[in-house]
């Protein structure tokens, strides 16, 4: 889902930049005072630990692979605007260290998968944990939205970068959209089961250090 150079009309990507250096900017502001001892060990690690697990590539059908995105883990585990910075950071070092996606592409590939597949991807999961929480216990209403929003994360961040890549004149949205929404549908099912076995072991372990346990939709709400 990483866009090279090349691939986007300067419209588009000159776009996606805008909106993304405006998101994580606000990010910076609103989560600077919470930044202490204890919170910028846990970016450093989740950060490493998503850095390192989209390394690795699974096989997906026809050839195709794919990696752990890992927007939605960060965002549950850290809080949505901590955990979209965390994913700014390992798109920045991929992109100028290691190639993993274009320079001019980089706030097309953080909209998609910082804003898109994290921020607004857990926006949905707060809703849906209410849901599950109101029959379910809360460990168990944390695990089935973050497996069903993982899954979702990765399947609309994917739609979106088709949109981009058809808005561009690179290829036509009817060949696109159905290509990229299929394998990522794929994918989304290795997302979904990473991301819940991690909140699985960390929430046994440390539950107070998973944010979204927090939340509690929609009697005073707690975000």
């Amino acid at each position: 889902m990483h866009i090279p150079d090349g691939f986007l009309d300067p419209k588009v990507w000159g776009t996606a930049s805008g909106v993304s250096a405006g998101f994580t900017a606000y990010a910076l502001y609103a989560v600077k005072e919470k930044l202490n001892e204890k919170v910028i060990p846990l970016l450093g690690i989740t950060a490493a630990f998503i850095f390192a697990a989209q390394m690795l590539n699974f096989p997906v059908a026809g050839g195709t692979s794919g990696h752990f995105l890992g927007a939605m883990l960060a965002c549950t585990l850290l809080g949505p605007l901590q955990g979209f910075l965390v994913m700014v950071i390992v798109l920045l070092v991929q992109c100028l260290f290691f190639a993993d996606g274009g320079l001019t592409a980089l706030g097309a590939n953080v909209f998609n998968m910082g804003i898109v597949g994290g921020l607004f991807s857990y926006m949905i999961f707060i809703y849906i944990k209410a849901l599950i929480a109101r029959i379910s216990g809360e460990k168990r209403a944390l695990l089935i939205s973050a497996a069903i929003c993982s899954w979702l994360s990765v399947v609309i961040a994917s739609a979106v970068c088709a949109v981009e890549l058809a808005l561009s004149g690179t290829i036509p949205l009817s060949v696109a959209l159905p290509a990229m929404v299929s394998v990522h549908a794929l994918i989304g099912i290795g997302e979904a089961a990473i991301t819940t076995v991690v909140l699985a072991v960390v929430t046994q372990a440390r539950p107070d250090l998973v944010h979204a346990m927090k939340l509690r939709l929609p009697a005073g709400q707690e975000v």
